[in-house]
């Protein structure tokens, strides 16, 4: 039996393959060609009107080209005319154009592709591997192929193919096809047959009678097929599977709602600039699709790829628009881009969605009710209350499924966030965002999916993806005979919100799972493109200031608010934190324009932040000297939170400096530091205790250097191996102390290992608990980890890690096989561990990926080593990852309780800023209570209206009154959209009581509260 089951599959590959599959189309012209290859600026693209003549009237020199021929250096661009006639007595209807520019094994969107377009430059369609065809719609051809030569550098090896400054200027594609063809319409619905029945069968059990019946029916089928004459035969062939066709699935069949999809990273293998040519290509086919198959239905993410669109091809913008209306092109998401959510602060990621939503809004008359994040490396625990405050009801990603250990629970759950917010989510069974829904797939989404009983609906993303392309024809032709067909999942295409609807509606009571999404593999992207983390850390920050600077020079001193400035950059910073670019796992193009963009928006945005506080100065001055602004929510420095005053105001009380054993011991009114002669931490007292902070034998700021070299995917992964091999870096060059004048004391140092360096400075400032350590590093090595670790001797069976609008706890044991996959995690500004009445924190300025780990203490008990990664060296997809200088502060805050990690956080990632002139400056707002201030800025409508954003940072309940600096009219709560708050179902309101001077709320543990305060005066 399973002979035979074995000769009837390898007869239908074989005749699909070789016979069926090429009888599709019958050559029965060549076309004629002259190409343009794009040589100036840096062969980088050129505006269609341009390459077409349609600018000035003027046409570039094309030259004859043909079969063949080479074109196409790396990351290059050619313009192909193609034109031809079709033949005497051939209905053009019947016809089909095919070109191939020379595809290689890299797939749909990760090698050379083509845009078409009519000589008046309006756009038809993208050409790709596996969509190289284009219609016939008149007896004269005559079209453009804008053809681009991106390199395949998809095979995980380090290359220099990664920048069109060292990529090779040779040509690396020969164009291999182009020709007219007749389009056997019934050959191609015979392939269709024969594949889908071919993978259903495959799918089944050997003992199921279906399965024979289809196997006996597929060798009869080919037994009417002659291979002489398959257009011919073909008829007669699929009229013997109409039977096997005609059966309808099971009543309790899987309900598989299949969407249309094209994954398009915004960069990664590829640069932004080709990102914007790959969404039109992608968007042309899919409209196109959706224009003759009236039952497909195409979601896209992304309003930064919409925009792209509409400010680079209109006219496609148009299709896809009125294709919304319709309901079948579909905006899915809510954000910017599909971002990283680990790493992206706390506004951003409210920006990500304000920014996204208010897109579709503006441009489609709707908002998405889904989060759609198929491929972020993992999701946050203060997502889920993020995005229910955009308006936004479920969440869908896939890449759990990419567990190294650990395989997650469920496929359709409640996901509970650290506030307590749920969100209704579902993952994909069918583990792919890039589905092709061949019955090997269809067949694992069925057996996969875990809440059978339950639910019996899941989704799966159809279409090439990662590099673009989207749905085929073909996938759509399996879609339709899978509809309902005995043996397979009932498909239907559809939209997200509709199987949402129906998937929420079945499983009344799913099961709930609390807290972050954590990834078990990728965890080196917490680290990797170290000045690329570091940009985005500073422009957050940055943009916090200019917004809340400005919010008050417009209230107070009558500036202009900068609307359009402020939303161009942040548009950039939110581009940039897509989950390729923030991460650092993109080629090196992209990362080397990732820097220059943020040099330029530190400029841009400390301008707006100078021309602020410049006028607050002038509104307010009381002569000469200087003003301190104090731009933390964090009382600092002797000046109150989100305040300025003269600096001559501040009170400075000087810390003590003494030598000891070659080394120093340094003293305020808050802590005693003990540092050796080589430059390592060995005690930190904290004087209000008492109390040690380190274990008995231990030093910190050790750094410390690891190989990391894992086992794949270089700048994603480190691997647990990576602690094997530990060499502690203690030889030390020009240990020196001094005292400044501001009355700090600050120890400096220097270490040299391999062909780096690092050059520490240790400040230890008056009144203050902990040390800010600044590592200055040169850094050239490769394939290293380098990691600088504190141990802190408290008994803490967890520790806290910053996430967006709060914290939480992961476990320090590694009890469970979750606990010990957590071995390298991310947190944002801080990183906190204690017992009851005594703890230590420590925080960063830039740097994201930790690891906190349990040792035995050699008197009983067990202390904690918190370590941050500072730098690694992978060589893949960027050869020469960080080889460069960097700068990453870290704080030891000593004797700390959450509260004064909160504070350490704010204060290393907004320092100080002076200007020239005194003025005593109104305080933007003041808090009483347990809530931070996240954000001040201008309503988006331009109404005048402030907008205050603050959340409980702490874990706990209270009550808060919120003071701005200006008088209003009223106050009211309001959503991330700036919508009133009743806007969102199931969200119970903060706000308590509202005056003229200020608004109370009553918030619970991690709320965010966003209040508007009309009527400013």
């Amino acid at each position: 039996m399973h002979d035979r089951q074995t000769e009837i599959e390898n007869r239908v590959r074989r005749v699909l393959r070789e016979r069926v599959s090429p009888a599709v189309y019958t050559p029965v012209a060549d076309l004629q060609i002259e190409a343009w290859h794009v040589e100036g600026g840096g062969g980088e693209p050129v505006q269609p009107a341009i390459a077409l003549g349609l600018e000035g009237n003027t046409r570039p020199e094309y030259v004859p080209f043909g079969v063949g021929d080479p074109w196409g250096p790396p990351w290059g661009t050619s313009w192909l005319h193609v034109t031809g006639t079709v033949p005497d007595g051939l209905d053009p209807a019947d016809l089909e154009i095919v070109i191939n520019l020379g595809w290689n094994r890299g797939g749909p969107g990760f090698q050379a592709e083509g845009l078409i377009y009519l000589p008046d430059g309006s756009v038809i369609k993208g050409i790709n591997p596996f969509n190289e065809w284009i219609k016939v719609t008149g007896t004269a051809i005559d079209f453009y192929v804008e053809a681009a030569a991106n390199p395949s550098v998809g095979d995980w090896r380090p290359t220099e193919m990664g920048d069109k400054l060292t990529a090779p200027k040779d040509p690396i594609y020969k164009l291999l096809r182009a020709d007219l063809n007749i389009f056997h319409e019934e050959v191609h619905e015979l392939v269709a047959d024969l594949d889908v029945l071919d993978q259903l069968g495959k799918s089944l059990p050997v003992g199921e009678p279906r399965k024979w019946e289809i196997l006996l029916a597929l060798d009869h089928a080919l037994d009417l097929i002659e291979l002489s004459d398959i257009p011919g035969t073909a008829a007669a062939a699929r009229e013997s599977l109409k039977p096997v066709f005609a059966k309808k699935a099971n009543a309790s069949a899987h309900q598989l709602t299949a969407t249309g999809h094209a994954h398009i990273d915004s960069a990664w293998l590829w640069p932004v600039r080709e990102t914007i040519r790959k969404v039109a290509r992608t968007t042309a086919n899919q409209v196109n699709l959706l224009e003759t198959y009236p039952d497909h239905v195409y979601a896209m993410s992304s309003a930064q790829q919409y925009e792209w669109i509409k400010d680079n091809r209109p006219e496609v913008y148009q299709r896809v628009k009125a294709a919304v209306g319709e309901g079948r092109f579909v905006p899915v998401g809510g954000m910017w881009v599909e971002s990283d959510t680990n790493m992206v602060g706390s506004e951003a990621m409210a920006r990500q969605l304000l920014f996204g939503q208010s897109f579709f809004r503006d441009e489609f008359g709707i908002l998405c009710d889904e989060v759609w994040l198929p491929d972020s490396f993992g999701y946050s625990g203060g997502l889920p209350q993020i995005v229910k405050l955009a308006g936004v009801k479920h969440f869908l990603t896939q890449k759990i499924s990419w567990n190294r250990v650990n395989k997650f629970p469920h496929h359709t759950f409640m996901w509970e966030g650290i506030d307590g917010t749920r969100v209704f989510t579902h993952f994909p069974p069918v583990d792919t965002y890039n589905s092709d829904l061949s019955g090997r797939e269809l067949d694992h989404a069925v057996t996969n999916f875990r809440d059978k009983g339950a639910s019996s609906h899941s989704l799966a993303p159809f279409g090439y993806g990662d590099g673009g392309g989207g749905p085929t024809r073909e996938m759509l032709q399996r879609a339709r005979r899978t509809a309902d067909l005995e043996g397979s999942a009932k498909v239907t295409v559809r939209s997200p919100k509709e199987f949402f609807a129906d998937a929420a509606a079945e499983y009344k009571n799913p099961a709930v799972w609390k807290g972050e999404l954590y990834l078990e593999i990728h965890r080196g992207t917490y680290t990797s493109q170290a000045k690329t983390k570091q940009g985005n850390r500073f422009s957050e920050h940055l943009l916090r200031e200019a917004e809340q600077w400005s919010a008050l020079a417009a209230v107070h001193a009558g500036l202009d608010y900068p609307y359009e400035e402020l939303a161009r950059i942040w548009k950039l910073v939110l581009l940039q934190q897509f989950h390729d670019i923030l991460p650092g796992s993109a080629i090196a193009w992209v990362h080397r324009e990732a820097r220059e963009n943020y040099q330029k928006i530190i400029a841009d945005v400390t301008t707006l932040i100078d021309a602020a506080q410049q006028a607050l100065v002038a509104k307010f001055g009381t002569g000469d000297g200087e003003t301190v602004f104090n731009g933390a929510p964090v009382a600092r420095g002797g000046l109150a939170a989100l305040s300025a005053a003269p600096a001559e105001s501040v009170v400075v009380e000087p810390v003590s400096l003494t030598e000891a054993d070659g080394g120093y011991v340094i003293t305020n009114s808050e802590i005693k530091i003990t540092i050796d002669a080589r430059g390592l931490i060995t005690s930190a007292i904290d004087l209000a205790t008492g109390r040690e902070t380190l274990p008995a034998g231990q030093t910190a700021n050790l750094l410390q250097l690891h190989a990391d070299f894992p086992n794949a995917w270089d700048a994603w992964d480190i691997d647990e191996f990576y602690k094997h091999t530990v060499t502690n870096l203690t030889d030390v060059e020009g240990l020196a102390a001094e005292v400044l004048p501001n009355g700090s004391v600050q120890v400096s140092l220097k270490r040299t290992f391999g062909n780096s360096t690092v050059d520490q400075t240790l400040i230890v400032r008056p009144g203050e608990s902990g040390v800010e350590i600044s590592n200055d590093i040169d850094w050239h090595e490769q394939e290293k980890l380098l990691k600088l670790a504190f141990p802190i001797d408290v008994h803490a069976d967890s520790a806290a890690y910053e996430t967006q609008f709060g914290h939480l706890y992961r476990p320090t044991h590694e009890n469970t096989s979750w606990d010990s996959a957590r071995f390298e995690v991310c947190a944002h500004r801080w990183v906190h561990v204690g017992e009851t009445g005594f703890g230590a924190a420590v925080a960063n300025n830039s740097t994201y990926g930790h690891d906190v780990s349990r040792h035995a203490s050699p008197d009983g008990g067990s202390y904690s080593v918190v370590r941050l990664s500072l730098l690694r060296g992978p060589r893949y997809p960027d050869p020469r990852t960080d080889q460069d200088r960097h700068t990453v502060k870290a704080r030891f805050e000593i004797g700390a309780g959450i509260a004064d990690a909160v504070n350490a956080g704010y204060a290393l990632n907004l320092p100080e800023r002076r200007q020239p002139g005194a003025a005593t400056v109104p305080a933007i707002a003041t808090v009483d209570g347990g809530v931070i201030i996240e954000a001040i800025k201008l309503a988006e409508d331009k109404s005048g209206d402030v907008i205050i954003r603050a959340y409980e940072p702490y874990g706990a309940r209270g009550t808060a009154t919120i003071t701005p600096g200006f008088g209003f009219a009223s106050v009211s709560e309001v959503d991330l959209l700036e919508r009133p708050i009743d806007a969102i179902e199931d969200v119970k309101p903060a706000l308590v009581e509202g005056g003229s001077e200020s608004a109370t709320v009553k918030v619970r543990p991690f709320q965010i509260v966003s209040l508007r305060f009309s009527g400013v005066k």
